[in-house]
């Protein structure tokens, strides 16, 4: 069964991407089949996988506008086993094209439909905002949601905002909806702050934070400038340590369900 995991937080700056790029090149690693799916109009993902995002012939906006052939859109990175459907800024435009479509929140699900059988895991990195882009990203999770959540207080503050968005549209869309975990991100053990907001998010998420915490890192800051996950990058680091745990304990979970 492919599992669709889609990576959602309104707030910028969490690490989401990056989880998002790092968690799916480290279940390549591990002999799993994965499609990043890049939802963003920034094209975070596609730039940090070493794609330039100008020269995107097609991607995620032609699957939302058209659904048809996505699988030509699909990019292999052979050295990392990692496929991507990547994205560009036309990508921004289908919010507004997309608004008197019908069934509009159903577009990428089943755009990436006839692609599942190929795949064990795909990943979906949403945009940091709670627009069409995000639902139609929430719509396709059939697997549930990770949410990348900072250990910072500022981080704290929308958790309250995105946890309504999801139920609204579990009541509203999507009853299987599920949140699969809470990946805290930016850890800095030299910090109070750092604690507390670790036990904070598992106030709001209790039994659903992964235990895999990612620590603030440079390595894993400077590895994007390269277009390279941190297992590429700097495999020996400490945050490359802490997102190979991180999907050995989704795997592992994953298993066992």
């Amino acid at each position: 069964m492919t599992r669709v995991y889609t990576l959602v937080n309104q707030k910028g700056g969490v690490g989401k991407t990056t989880t998002t790029i790092n968690l799916g090149a480290y279940l390549a690693q591990l002999g799993q089949r994965v499609l990043v799916v890049d939802l963003d109009p920034q094209a975070n993902a596609t730039s940090c996988l070493g794609v330039d995002k100008l020269g995107v012939q097609g991607g995620t906006y032609e699957a939302l506008l058209d659904g048809t052939n996505v699988a030509s859109y699909v990019l292999l990175n052979e050295r990392l086993k990692l496929a991507l459907l990547p994205s560009s800024s036309s990508l921004a435009g289908a919010e507004v094209e997309l608004v008197d479509e019908l069934a509009r929140e159903l577009r990428l699900r089943n755009a990436i439909k006839p692609l599942l059988s190929q795949y064990d895991y795909v990943l979906i990195d949403c945009p940091p905002s709670l627009g069409l882009l995000t639902v139609n990203g929430l719509m396709a999770a059939t697997s549930g949601v990770i949410v990348p959540v900072q250990c910072e207080y500022l981080a704290l503050e929308g958790l309250g905002q995105l946890t309504q968005t999801i139920e609204r549209v579990r009541s509203l869309l999507f009853p299987e909806l599920v949140v699969r975990g809470v990946v805290l991100t930016m850890f800095d053990n030299r910090t109070n702050l750092s604690t507390d907001v670790v036990n904070e998010v598992g106030k709001h998420f209790p039994d659903q934070v992964f235990k895999s915490v990612i620590p603030r890192s440079v390595r894993l800051a400077e590895a994007p400038s390269y277009g390279l996950p941190i297992s590429a990058y700097a495999p020996t680091s400490v945050g490359a340590m802490a997102y190979e745990a991180l999907a050995k304990e989704l795997l592992k979970g994953d298993k066992k369900g």
